[in-house]
């Protein structure tokens, strides 16, 4: 379902691919390593196939975030995985 993001470790951006194997609900989320919600990236409706997203470093406010570890969850359905990912500076 979904990649590594690449390039990690990133600076200022990085890429992340998945496969959606039907139409589904996606919902890819950035998280910090204490689980704040750092930035929504995917929250909608999606057909199958295959899907990028970039991420920029920065929050939902826009913001540029701090160097560091986060994780990147995607739920498709039932279906839920976690990576991780290193920001630097």
């Amino acid at each position: 379902y979904i990649e590594n993001a690449f390039p990690n470790p990133f600076n200022p951006n990085t890429t992340i691919k998945y496969y959606i194997p039907r139409k589904a609900y996606v919902n890819i989320t950035i998280y910090d390593m204490i689980g704040n919600v750092i930035k929504d990236l995917v929250n909608e409706n999606q057909n199958y196939g295959y899907k990028s997203v970039q991420w920029n470093a920065t929050n939902n406010q826009g913001q540029s975030v701090s160097a560091g570890v986060y994780l990147y969850k995607i739920q498709v359905g039932d279906f839920v995985d976690t990576k991780k990912m290193i920001f630097l500076k």
